[in-house]
């Protein structure tokens, strides 16, 4: 079976597709912004990569979202919950984690499938 990587770097993708399935990295925003902002990006480049793939948002199989302080899980979601394709939401999980970077708020990892 035949991998493609989607803007490969020396250390990572920004997504895999192996077997009809599109592994994306994890997105996260410009630092800085607030978690509304910043999720609003970091979905933008989710739209943008699963479009790549052949892909879109009704096809996401999971999604697992962290959050560098959880007190903004309604913010969050206040983004997500517009976005998210209602008629097939994907299995989720939302945690708490030190990200990267301070500045960032919110990091997105997504597996669609795509083809």
């Amino acid at each position: 079976m035949t991998i493609r990587r989607i803007e490969p770097g020396s250390r990572m993708s920004q997504a895999v597709v192996h077997g009809g399935i599109a592994y994306l990295a994890g997105q996260v925003g410009a630092p800085g912004g607030s978690v509304i902002e910043q999720t609003r990006a970091v979905l933008g480049q989710v739209d943008r990569l699963l479009a790549e793939v052949g892909s879109d948002k009704s096809r996401i199989l999971t999604a697992t979202i962290w959050l560098a302080d959880i007190a903004d899980f309604a913010a969050m979601n206040s983004v997500w919950d517009a976005w998210v394709d209602p008629a097939n939401p994907p299995a989720r999980a939302t945690g708490e984690c030190k990200l990267a970077a301070p500045e960032y708020k919110v990091e997105i990892i997504v597996v669609a499938a795509c083809g």
